[in-house]
């Protein structure tokens, strides 16, 4: 079992897969770069967990 996501990272992953899904990849590394220019997260944890969560719906999607 995994780490269960809040409602906070869930709705903010899936509106980002929602307006820029073709820009994300499969790539944890380039995804937490998307995120930091796609929002104003200051937050390194929080962006980490949103573009852990964002890769997880792109390998899951395709």
């Amino acid at each position: 079992m995994g780490r269960i996501k809040t409602k906070l990272i869930k709705r903010i992953s899936n509106e980002l897969v929602d307006k820029h899904g073709s820009e994300f990849k499969k790539n944890f590394e380039d995804n937490k770069q998307l995120v930091t220019k796609f929002t104003d997260i200051t937050s390194k944890k929080l962006r980490n967990i949103i573009a852990g969560y964002v890769t997880r719906l792109v390998k899951t999607k395709n």
